[in-house]
């Protein structure tokens, strides 16, 4: 091969793997024609792989979490949103979708397919807690030490590793993850943690003496959701009452 064949050929792989790289982050979802605060049944656009839900699914109130598994600040959320959920599951639904933020967290991919692996067979809810309660030993792992850590963890939810890791590289985990990360960009979603009630954003918002304010970065203001009484009484209770739904 001449030096100006490999330079053609070595521009096309990089304009095939920057493609890659781009689609992989749901810019070429097409998502017009959905409406990102209903909740998604299985479809061709998602993988065949509808919305992971939890808790009243037929509630008037319905909380949708777009988080990425390496993010610190979701790593934080998870444990108070799961209190939450749990204490109103009666009440409200849940769900959560994939926004991993690939610039910042190199692993948040491999583990939301990891989840969503095990969602296939039966053990996301599972496979998503363990993998925000073992967040710090994941994160900085790369290659076989992830793969290896991620399949660990499958056999501590009752699934065999090696049949999870087999599943990482499905067509249809890509396309659920590209999916959910369509629709939060439609959502208009830049950062993680980011919640919405009822197709209202609530997440971003801080506590300062027992109310809400804007969020401002500033630490002495902690946001709502590492706070589980205020993000029930100033974020959940209000929209139960607005809907006529009973307080747990």
């Amino acid at each position: 091969m001449t030096t100006k064949s490999w330079i053609i050929f070595s521009v096309l792989c990089i304009a095939i793997l920057g493609g890659l790289i781009w689609v992989s982050r749901g810019d070429r979802i097409d998502v017009t024609d959905i409406d990102p605060t209903v909740v998604q049944i299985a479809s061709n656009k998602n993988g065949q792989i509808a919305d992971h839900t939890y808790g009243n699914m037929n509630s008037k109130v319905v909380l949708i979490e777009y988080g990425d598994y390496q993010c610190p600040g979701c790593g934080s959320a998870a444990p108070v949103i799961k209190k939450v959920v749990d204490k109103y599951k009666d009440k409200i639904g849940f769900v959560f979708r994939n926004f991993p933020l690939y610039e910042k967290h190199p692993n948040a991919f491999a583990a939301s397919a990891t989840a969503e692996a095990a969602g296939l067979q039966g053990k996301y809810w599972e496979m998503h807690e363990k993998l925000y309660a073992n967040q710090d030993a994941w994160s900085q792992l790369s290659g076989v030490d992830r793969t290896n850590y991620f399949a660990s963890l499958a056999d501590q939810i009752g699934l065999k590793g090696s049949d999870l890791t087999s599943r990482l590289d499905d067509a249809s985990i890509k396309k659920k993850i590209d999916f959910d990360t369509a629709l939060g960009k439609k959502a208009g979603i830049t950062g993680t943690p980011s919640f919405y009630l009822n197709g209202k954003e609530v997440g971003n918002q801080d506590v300062k003496d027992g109310k809400l304010i804007p969020s401002d970065n500033d630490t002495t203001t902690p946001p709502v959701w590492s706070d589980e009484t205020a993000f029930e009484t100033l974020v959940l209770n209000p929209v139960l009452q607005q809907n006529g739904v009973s307080l747990p």
